[in-house]
């Protein structure tokens, strides 16, 4: 019994040691986070001060576009919060019921998995892993499974928007008719965006908290040209033409390097399953062989190294086979 708890405990602290890495380093090693502080850098708010005097003269026009541009990539850069996070991931819950939710979650895995093992150092490893690994992992699949979506469904909103604006509607006219008819989760951020301008706002710093929601490339050029065509004035169903063009370009090209990289994310699965493919084929013909392993102290911590590695490994796999556009 003494031997089967300390396998089991071995097993759940290198989890919950995993899941740690996976909420407080993984982001780093990813790139996330310098994708979240570039994605803001370029959407955060401009000086307005010289708003609409510049439109006339191309070289002035020209030289405020550029101080724009400037100023978004040298603003400082604010850390998610978890009601952003929980916002992106499509959760219609409040932070504070999203903490009280994990919170109920670990305390039943842990009162669960001390009545099944009587232990109390294997009940807090399993309340670790339910505490801290398992919510941040269903917030990021969530957020990247929802992004995708949007990102797929954009470019056809932009369209909407450009046909709008050169029948002569308004752009918040053509922002309704999005968050009327387009499909989901398009229409529920555009729902937000003409809930923002019914309050005083106007169509640039809505945009603007659109593209806070969102931190992605897409909505970060679409919030620029809405701003830079507010204050420097132009053809704005143009502007969108290409805007509509860059976000097919890179949908196709992001395509692409799903295809080409097919390849390495198959033989980063196989690598990463290999080992215990083996420690079952070992296993099941010769159990003497490998029950070392399960049955001393020092074969568990082995196994709860050979765990950790693994997690750090895969997270290295990850990021040598991640491309960002």
């Amino acid at each position: 019994m003494a031997d089967r708890q300390s396998l089991i405990a071995g097993g759940l602290v290198a989890i919950a040691v995993a899941g740690v890495m996976y909420a407080f380093v993984y982001p780093y090693l990813s790139g996330e986070i310098k994708a979240q502080k570039r994605t803001a850098a370029l959407v955060s708010s401009n000086d307005r001060r010289r708003e609409g005097r510049a439109a006339a003269d191309p070289a002035k026009r020209r030289k405020m576009i550029l101080e724009s541009l400037e100023n978004m990539e040298t603003k400082s850069v604010r850390k998610a919060t978890l009601e952003q996070r929980v916002s992106r991931a499509g959760l219609s819950v409040s932070p504070r019921l999203f903490l009280v939710g994990c919170a109920v979650f670990a305390a039943m895995t842990i009162g669960l998995v001390y009545l099944l093992n009587d232990s109390l150092l294997v009940a807090s490893g399993a309340g670790m892993v339910a505490a801290l690994g398992v919510p941040n992992w269903a917030l990021s699949f969530l957020t990247k499974r929802r992004m995708t979506k949007f990102i797929d469904e954009f470019p056809g909103a932009v369209d909407i928007i450009i046909r709008g604006v050169r029948a002569g509607l308004p752009v918040a006219d053509c922002f309704r008719m999005i968050a009327t008819d387009a499909p989901e989760p398009v229409r529920s951020e555009f729902r937000q965006i003409v809930e923002s301008q019914t309050i005083g706002l106007s169509v640039g710093e809505a945009t603007e908290r659109f593209a806070e929601r969102l931190p992605i490339a897409e909505t970060s050029f679409f919030s620029i040209v809405i701003n830079l065509q507010q204050r420097s004035g132009g053809n704005l169903s143009e502007a969108l033409a290409n805007l509509a063009n860059v976000l097919r370009e890179r949908k196709k090209m992001k395509a692409k390097i799903r295809a080409m990289s097919a390849e390495a994310k198959a033989s980063a699965g196989i690598i990463g399953s290999l080992p215990f493919l083996v420690g079952i084929a070992v296993w099941l013909t010769t159990p003497s062989y490998i029950a070392i392993l399960f049955t001393t102290n020092v074969g568990n911590v082995v196994i709860a190294g050979g765990l950790l590695w693994m997690a750090i490994g895969v997270v290295i796999m990850k990021k040598m086979i991640d491309f960002d556009i």
